[in-house]
């Protein structure tokens, strides 16, 4: 019987995902029973990268874990109700951890704490307090390959979509630029390398602007544009 201690793992598709499921399975103390993600119902993109759920079963399947996904409708509001109903089925089969991908972002941490340890998961981040520099050196070290699929077009250009993250690469981004895009500059697609068995196939044919309109906490209404990699069907 093994002595590792059930977990889920909560993916992205991107590049720290990537990075810290690598580290996890290097660690091996955990057994990873599941990569949860969250996919709107009405696009079935997921609702952090917009990567098609094709792909992410495609990503799934390489690594070798299971991808359990939680649907979202537009309403966001139903988003805790959905992850408490994941949480509650996994505590069910024995998981009493959830793992992230977390680098310094207190209030997401605590926003994450304060929801799951009710319920009695804990919370896991295994490159969390690294800061940007580091977690970029350990994730080029990985050998991890990763696509740039989504820009904030205030901060990165479009020539940024489709570009693998390498050295090179990094030393193009503008200084204000996060190295790990940690304040939402960009987000990435991971297709090979290390936690892959083989890589994920995959077609960007085009890039598109995108305009999005959110309400602030204080009614503001504020437009954000992105690039946005479109991949095949």
């Amino acid at each position: 019987m093994s002595s590792r201690k059930k977990a889920v793992f909560n993916w992205s598709g991107g590049k720290d995902s990537a990075l810290a499921l690598y580290t996890v399975m290097q660690q091996n103390e955990f057994e990873v029973v599941a990569l949860l993600t969250t996919v709107n119902e009405e696009t079935e993109l997921s609702s952090m990268h917009a990567i098609p759920y094709a792909l992410l079963e495609k990503q799934a399947e390489s690594i070798g874990i299971p991808l359990y996904p939680v649907l979202l409708p537009k309403d966001i509001n139903i988003y805790e109700q959905r992850m408490q109903d994941a949480a509650n089925h996994f505590k069910a089969q024995g998981v009493q951890h959830f793992i992230f991908g977390d680098i310094y972002l207190s209030d997401v941490r605590k926003y994450r704490e304060d929801r799951l340890h009710p319920l009695g998961i804990e919370v896991v981040e295994p490159i969390w307090n690294l800061n940007s520099t580091e977690v970029m050196q350990d994730f080029l070290a990985s050998g991890i390959r990763t696509k740039i699929i989504v820009t904030d077009a205030t901060k990165l250009d479009d020539s940024f979509i489709g570009q693998d993250i390498d050295a090179a690469l990094i030393e193009r981004m503008p200084a204000e630029v996060d190295v790990c895009g940690e304040n939402g500059e960009y987000h990435t697609f991971a297709y090979a390398g290390a936690i892959f068995k083989h890589p994920v196939d995959f077609e960007i044919i085009e890039t598109r602007k995108m305009s999005y309109e959110f309400k602030l906490e204080d009614g503001e209404e504020k437009i954000y544009h992105y690039w946005q990699a479109i991949f095949a069907a």
